[in-house]
């Protein structure tokens, strides 16, 4: 006889809850923000060699494409930052209950907006 149910949640009739989200965003961020952390580092080494080199890539970073990218770059940041804050606390031993974990969890998601516009608008020397 065969066994047509999953021995594990299956993917199909997992409920997401947002500890979940948080967990694997924070997981996808980690990567992304090495990634990140290596290109800043060609930048900075051609800011070094000057030349060509750097015209280029500032160039990218003046454009459409370039204004995103840092701006993505910097939510990503802030997400992970908060994200780990968050880790911290659990750690210690705090915020296991349902209730703390999704306001927790919501603070982060809407925190790293908040942080990535903050962070925009002193950039822009606007505030």
């Amino acid at each position: 006889m065969q066994n047509n149910n999953p021995l594990s949640p299956h993917i199909q009739i997992y409920n997401w809850n947002i500890s979940s989200l948080i967990s694997i965003s924070h997981r996808i961020v980690g990567v992304i923000n090495i990634f990140a952390l290596t290109l800043i580092c060609f930048w900075i080494v051609a800011i070094f060699f000057g030349g060509t080199t750097y015209e280029i890539i500032q160039r990218i970073l003046e454009s459409f494409f370039g204004k995103f990218l840092v701006i993505g770059i910097t939510w990503s940041f802030s997400f992970h930052m908060l994200s780990e804050i968050r880790h911290l606390f659990w750690d210690m031993g705090y915020g296991f209950e349902l209730k703390i974990s999704k306001i927790t969890g919501t603070v982060v998601i809407i925190g790293s907006f908040i942080l990535t516009i903050l962070i925009y608008l002193i950039g822009r020397q606007l505030i």
